[in-house]
């Protein structure tokens, strides 16, 4: 697989991971991503996130495919699948752990929960208590020492990172800026014990590499803007622009998510939905009965 040259106008992506059939939400984030590149003369990228061995299965590969091209969403150039893609994340781990900036973390989630546990006042961020940072005060020794035996995942020293980076910012689509708090996120992990890289890293790699000039996604994923564009600073990489839209929720108020059995775009085909009208509808702000969006 070749990676995609940055062309001189708008490229936009969606990137879903292969661990369930798509639901209606994912239907409706892919159009707003395929629309925003169309109406503009541009370039609309599908890759499908498969790093996790576990869960990633090819018969939801197949079902994404076959939702998109139901709905009438094309994609222009190859599928991008990042586990074709692990030497490119491996060398770039490489690169932060020779400047420094990512250390062996071998905590158990049970550790780091009893850690927290103990300190009594562990710092919050967006997704919660945050890593308290235990396997960044090992000396070389003992991490040379435990790296031989003991599974590890690796993470970014966040506040050595930030310091070389200095104060960033990233853009919106709509021409603001806004200024990036990646300290929030703490020390995140780069690659996990199970795999050679992890969403931030891989994903702020596939977008440089495949000449994404604008990110439309969930408002949920706002956060991880911050982290991703101290990423982009630590490699060199270019920063898109970023757009985020609110997520679908059910009558009761849950955001719809394939754990959950949000409703389906193969449940929708299988009821004999006509995908044009469900498409004209995702279009005009109309969803299915029992389902809203809540504000970005």
């Amino acid at each position: 697989m070749t990676d995609l040259a940055a062309p001189p106008h708008v490229v936009t992506r969606f990137a879903p991971s292969p661990t369930g059939r798509l639901h209606i939400g994912h239907g409706w984030s892919a159009l707003l991503a395929h629309d925003y590149a169309r109406q503009r003369g541009g370039r609309f990228l599908l890759r499908i996130e498969d790093i996790d061995g576990v869960r990633s299965k090819e018969e939801h590969v197949a079902g994404i495919l076959e939702d998109l091209i139901w709905l009438g969403i094309n994609w222009d150039g190859e599928v991008v699948r990042q586990s074709q893609r692990l030497p490119l994340y491996e060398a770039a781990l490489e690169r932060l752990k020779r400047a420094g900036l990512a250390y062996p973390c071998f905590c158990t989630r049970a550790e780091v929960a009893a850690e927290i546990a103990a300190s009594g006042s562990a710092p919050h961020g967006p997704d919660g208590q945050l890593y308290p940072g235990t396997c960044r005060r090992l000396s070389a020794a003992e991490r040379v020492a435990k790296l031989g035996h003991l599974p590890h995942c690796w993470r970014l020293d966040m506040a050595e990172a930030i310091r070389r980076a200095g104060p960033l910012t990233w853009r919106l689509a709509d021409g603001g800026m806004v200024a990036a708090r990646p300290e929030l996120a703490g020390d995140v992990v780069l690659a996990r014990k199970d795999a050679p890289t992890s969403y931030h890293l891989a994903a702020t790699l596939d977008d440089a590499a495949m000449g994404v000039t604008h990110v439309i996604r969930g408002v949920d994923l706002r956060a991880a803007t911050d982290i991703h564009r101290l990423l982009q600073a630590l490699l060199d990489l270019p920063s898109p622009a970023y757009r985020f839209h609110g997520l679908l929720v059910d009558a009761q108020g849950k955001r719809l998510a394939k754990r959950t059995g949000g409703l389906s775009l193969a449940e929708l085909r299988e009821q004999g939905v006509d995908p044009a009208r469900l498409v004209a509808d995702l279009r005009a702000g109309v969803f299915p009965v029992g389902i809203s969006v809540q504000s970005a």
